[in-house]
């Protein structure tokens, strides 16, 4: 919608009471430059650091205030893989599924996640504890097969591991965050041979 529009105010707050205030400012800023629809992705990012996914209201609101066609917005969003349209889950677990893991059995291990999570690669459980996604190399060959769990790596990992991994992740989500327990799979990236 322009500034010109009718019922822009009203757009406007709707829009703006959607993001944050500082991803506002940041539309704000990019409108007064001389291209504001180049910025879309710079902005998508600041919406998708901010919720950890684009929800169609994020999308929305930053079409109007970009002032750029919602099917672009929609467009660029869908086309990225870096953008998530959905929430992801607590506890991001990345499958590598590259070669070296592949021929050690990584897709025995994938199937079990599955199975025990009852989701498929893409996916979120229901209570958005876990999302599991396929990745095709996550550079640790050495350690095949292995998967990811937010930022730790485990390495060697066979499928009658999974129940125990999953476990732990289950006992983190319900420590408390007082800083009473060790966190295993907190931000800084850990490298775990299971065997």
């Amino acid at each position: 919608m322009s500034p010109t529009t009718d019922n822009w105010k009203k757009v406007q707050t709707r829009a703006k009471a959607v993001l944050p205030e500082h991803v506002v400012k940041f539309i704000d800023e990019c409108r007064e430059g001389p291209e504001p629809a180049s910025q879309l992705i710079a902005v998508l990012h600041k919406v998708q650091a901010h919720f950890g996914h684009l929800g169609p209201d994020h999308l929305d609101a930053v079409a109007q205030l970009l002032g750029v066609p919602a099917a672009k917005v929609s467009g660029v969003a869908t086309f990225y893989h870096n953008f998530r349209l959905k929430p992801r889950g607590e506890f991001l677990i990345n499958v590598c599924l590259g070669t070296a893991c592949y021929v050690k059995g990584a897709e025995h291990v994938a199937q079990r996640l599955k199975d025990e999570l009852g989701i498929d690669f893409g996916e979120t459980t229901g209570d958005g504890m876990f999302s599991l996604q396929a990745a095709r190399c996550l550079g640790t060959c050495g350690l095949a097969p292995v998967l990811m769990i937010n930022d730790t790596a485990h390495g060697k990992v066979t499928p009658d591991q999974v129940p125990a991994l999953l476990q732990k992740c289950r006992q983190e989500a319900k420590a408390p965050a007082d800083g009473s327990h060790s966190h295993v799979y907190g931000r800084k990236r850990q490298v775990r041979d299971t065997k």
